[in-house]
């Protein structure tokens, strides 16, 4: 039923004339995302439109092992600034279409490879988020796709989909239009949103980064890719900890009360948590006296907090109702390879 629903949805789509480009809208967000002309149907397929890119990350965001599948729409040249953030002009469109792969039972898996298009005769698209870019700055809507994969419709409030991964239920959320405050505002001294992932040193293929002829390819260093085997231990849990941690866990984040600076930046044994006791995680710890406890993971208030799915000790906050084993594995890892104590 499923199959026939979104075929007959592509047909139709086929048959209608879309416009040539992304429809930027200044003001209002139009209730459902085929308004926009960011992605669309074509032959049991989302796909980009309206003149849309797709572009991947080298450090994605956990997110209940959601793929993603992200476009990029700039009406002009975006240049790079000197902290490696694209100075995206008014008129930006960026979109993330969170999704898994489906067998035949409606079981999503997280085994996929992605690419620039989504099959949904295997794959169950749940959401798809804009971040647009006007002229009082960057907003961020979301959609969320009924489940015959025909159509997404906004969602200010949020929502919870129910899902199975791995034989595992779990409830898989869709943030309000407020939560979103709680990562794409990085800074609290100006909380004004800005993209996570669409900067210059994430971008896994710089052949399709929107940026200014003149810049050289190599002017930023990529961040690494923290699922890369090959690389040093230490270079990876720092990329996963800035990706998924430094947006709050930096000196002026949402979470600099908590004194710790998981940023790329950050120098200071310290600030990332080594030896560092506790100072606004409250019944977080789990009754652990430091961050980190060099060569000891199991003492440590960091693996404890990324580990646990309890909302008054889990960490993330938001975008998880799971734990990333993986990446768990990995801050255990680069925690237990640690010389020295805390005594």
């Amino acid at each position: 039923m499923k199959r026939l629903a979104f075929i007959a949805a592509s047909l139709l789509a086929a048959c209608s004339q879309a416009p040539d480009d992304v429809v930027f809208h200044e003001v209002s967000n139009p209730p459902t995302l085929a308004d926009w002309n960011v992605v669309s149907l074509d032959r049991g397929h989302l796909v980009t439109s309206g003149g849309s890119v797709a572009y991947d990350v080298s450090a994605s965001l956990f997110t209940d092992y959601a793929h993603k599948f992200r476009t990029i729409y700039t009406p002009e040249a975006a240049p790079v600034l000197a902290d490696g953030s694209l100075d995206f002009p008014v008129g930006t469109v960026i979109s993330k279409t969170f999704y898994y792969p489906e067998n035949a039972d409606g079981v999503v898996r997280s085994d996929d490879l992605g690419g620039d298009a989504i099959d949904l005769a295997t794959h169950r698209v749940i959401e798809t988020r804009l971040l647009v870019r006007r002229d009082s700055g960057w907003d961020p809507v979301s959609y969320v796709w009924n489940e015959a994969e025909t159509e997404a419709r906004l969602k200010r409030t949020g929502a919870v989909v129910p899902l199975t991964l791995s034989g595992t239920p779990f409830a898989y959320v869709v943030p309000n239009e407020n939560q979103c405050a709680g990562c794409h505002a990085s800074d609290m001294s100006t909380k004004k949103l800005h993209p996570l992932g669409a900067i210059a040193p994430q971008f896994r293929d710089r052949s399709k980064m929107v940026v200014d002829g003149v810049m050289r390819p190599d002017a930023f260093t990529a961040q690494a890719d923290y699922r890369d085997e090959e690389l040093p231990l230490d270079v990876r849990a720092r990329s996963y900890l800035a990706t998924n941690c430094a947006h709050c866990h930096n000196p002026v984040g949402p979470a600099d009360t908590s004194g710790l600076d998981l940023s790329l930046t950050a120098q200071s044994d310290l600030v990332l948590g080594r030896c560092k006791p506790p100072i606004a995680a409250g019944s977080g710890t789990g009754g652990h006296t430091f961050s980190i406890v060099p060569g000891d993971p199991d003492r440590s208030i960091l693996s404890y907090r990324m580990a646990s799915t309890n909302p008054g000790a889990m960490m993330p906050e938001l975008g998880r109702s799971l734990a990333h084993d993986e990446g768990v594995a990995l801050i255990r890892a680069w925690i237990a390879a640690m010389d020295g104590d805390c005594s």
